[in-house]
């Protein structure tokens, strides 16, 4: 077999970007213990050591995948979802529910998936909450990023807008990846806006690009949304915006977004996701103490190397 030099450096994009985003995760889910909000309004860090949930969960078979099959495939994707989910990591209770009816009884993720909802599909942000990997994997091809990005949010998510939120994460992480990718802000969020359809993520976005000389968190989370109704609209313009205005800060990055409050652990996974993809990106030595450790199942280095 021969075997493919770009794997590897894309495999190490991916997995430096998830590392990021489980840290993130796990520090936003720290917020949702009362006693920690003092901490958060004086930035100071939680006691670890820090669980991550769900967002990493299933952040680390789409990287198990891609390190697999060198691409999303849909069914060894939602097999790795259902072999893994452990449903103390907070899934929501519509995928809780597909997930064990894929693993306990066999039955077809795409009418699963299809049906939620009344057939109109899954518009929550879990599809843009695991995705930013892709889009570090395909840092050299941001639009194959959005079409990655694409069929995997089909496996759970099927609505439009959770779909281009997925889409929009993903070309955000593949920009923030390249060496050649935009330096300034309202380029990059112009960048993402090229490579996704007209949605209400795609209206979300434009305001996050008009609203990057905002320095009040609150105001701009009262405006685009903080993940509060879960919704991928609710949540990609806002994180996007906080990657956008901190790309060389992570800290600064991952405060102020966990500041805005909502849905605190998807925003800082997505923030942490796309900052992580970038080149040297990195989370403080300290906050990666604190955080769980990546789970065992998860390849530790490209199969093929």
């Amino acid at each position: 077999m021969t075997v493919d030099p770009l794997l590897s450096p894309r495999f190490e994009r991916a997995l430096a970007s998830l590392r990021c985003l489980s840290v993130g995760d796990a520090l936003g889910s720290q917020f949702f213990v009362p006693s920690n909000y003092r901490r958060l309004q004086k930035g100071e860090l939680p006691p670890g050591p820090w669980q991550w949930t769900d967002d990493t969960e299933m952040t680390c078979s789409v990287v198990a995948v891609l390190a697999e099959h060198g691409r999303i495939d849909q069914d060894a994707l939602a097999r790795s979802f259902a072999e893994h989910h452990d449903v103390d990591r907070g899934y929501g209770p519509a995928v809780n529910r597909m997930l064990r009816q894929i693993r306990q009884e066999g039955a077809d993720w795409r009418e699963l998936a299809a049906a939620l909802f009344n057939g109109q599909g899954s518009w929550g942000n879990g599809a843009a909450m695991r995705i930013a990997p892709v889009g570090a994997w395909y840092a050299d091809d941001p639009e194959q990023a959005t079409h990655q990005a694409e069929i995997s949010a089909y496996t759970t998510h099927q609505h439009r807008e959770a779909v281009v939120g997925a889409m929009a994460v993903a070309a955000a992480a593949a920009l923030v990846a390249s060496p050649n990718g935009p330096e300034d802000p309202a380029d990059l969020l112009g960048a993402v806006l090229d490579l996704v359809p007209r949605s209400a993520v795609h209206a979300g976005l434009r305001r996050a690009r008009d609203m990057l000389d905002y320095a009040d968190v609150a105001t701009v989370a009262a405006v685009l949304g903080c993940g509060r109704r879960t919704s991928a609209h609710d949540t990609v313009p806002f994180a996007l915006w906080a990657a956008a205005r901190h790309l060389d800060d992570f800290e600064t990055a991952l405060w102020t977004t966990a500041r805005a409050g909502g849905d605190v652990d998807t925003t800082c996974a997505i923030v942490g996701g796309v900052l992580g993809s970038r080149p040297g990106g990195a989370a403080p030595d300290v906050w990666q103490r604190h955080t769980e450790p990546l789970p065992d199942w998860l390849p530790a280095s490209h199969p093929r190397d």
